[in-house]
């Protein structure tokens, strides 16, 4: 069976620089990755889950956000030998006096440019949706 599962990379601006908000998991090999999480039953929606997920991991609403709907990147990769699809979608943050409050999945979270965030995902595909992203940045958003 395949999981599936949704979320947000999210970024700022902050004065010249992006910045992206990465978690870190408190389990398994403590990885850092954007906001995401599994299709609950009943949601027929992937961006739903992106927002619930978002707002249950970080705290961020999705007030808090401008979500790209144009802009997305879907993961495809196992995990414990099981598939697992990802959709990602980008985020911005546009109010920055909200806080990042961290449910028990996630000990640490970083806001990192594109150089910082790529070394603490240390997965390739999460690198090259970062870079993907980070690209439509400089070229889409104003």
């Amino acid at each position: 069976m395949i999981k599936t599962a949704a979320g947000f990379v999210i970024f700022r601006k902050c004065f010249h620089a992006t910045e992206f908000l990465l978690l870190q998991t408190s389990y398994g090999e403590n990885h850092w990755t954007p906001p995401k999480g599994f299709v609950d039953p009943g949601e027929t929606n992937l961006m739903d889950t992106a927002i619930r997920e978002t707002e249950e991991e970080s705290g961020l609403k999705k007030s808090d956000l401008k979500i790209y709907t144009d802009c997305k990147q879907v993961l495809k990769y196992k995990v414990k030998g099981e598939p697992k699809i990802v959709t990602y979608w980008l985020a911005e943050l546009v109010n920055h006096k909200a806080v990042i409050k961290l449910s028990n999945e996630h000990q640490d979270y970083k806001w990192l440019d594109i150089d910082e965030a790529c070394k603490y995902a240390k997965y390739v595909n999460m690198q090259e949706m970062l870079k993907y992203f980070d690209n439509f940045i400089k070229n889409c958003v104003k």
